[in-house]
């Protein structure tokens, strides 16, 4: 690894340990030529590029970064932590290379992030949804808001009230 500070070729690593649910492992670096420190983010390299067929028609090579500035867009200076925008990119990020090996429609892209956001917050969903579903009028943002309202609340990582795997007799 090439040290940031003078550009030698030679280090040591000083600190591993896992992050991100074990899916990037961090590591402390020392160069061995002037001392400085630094960290670097291993991932692994998927193998199969996913593509993402737009609307149109073109195909793009799917990128997370892309997901990530939309939710960043949708957020804006909501208080969202960052960690919670990075794990939810990371979410549809893994479920689509899990279920899609070549290709993925735009439109199912855009779906499970905004599902997602609606789970994180919910002006962060409206402000996403804005852009996916292409309000046309006042009223059709108006109705998406009547939606929202409408609903129950979620809680995040309530524990289900009746086990879903258990039969009765």
């Amino acid at each position: 690894m090439q040290c940031p500070a003078c550009k030698a070729d030679d280090d040591k690593v000083i600190d591993s340990r896992p992050s991100d649910d074990g899916a990037v492992v961090r590591r402390r670096r020392e160069c061995n030529l002037c001392a400085k420190r630094f960290t670097t983010y291993e991932r692994l390299e998927r193998t199969a590029r996913l593509v993402v067929v737009k609307r149109d028609g073109t195909c793009v090579p799917f990128e997370i970064e892309n997901i990530m500035r939309g939710i960043q867009a949708a957020c804006g200076k909501r208080p969202v932590p960052e960690a919670a925008k990075l794990h939810l990119a990371q979410e549809v990020d893994d479920e689509l290379h899990a279920e899609f090996d070549r290709e993925v429609k735009s439109d199912e892209v855009g779906k499970r992030v905004a599902k997602k956001l609606r789970a994180l917050d919910k002006i962060a969903y409206v402000r996403f949804a804005s852009e996916y579903h292409g309000f046309r009028n006042l009223e059709e943002f108006a109705e998406e808001i009547r939606h929202l309202l409408d609903e129950p609340p979620e809680f995040v990582d309530q524990s289900p009230l009746f086990d879903d795997t258990s039969t009765t007799p």
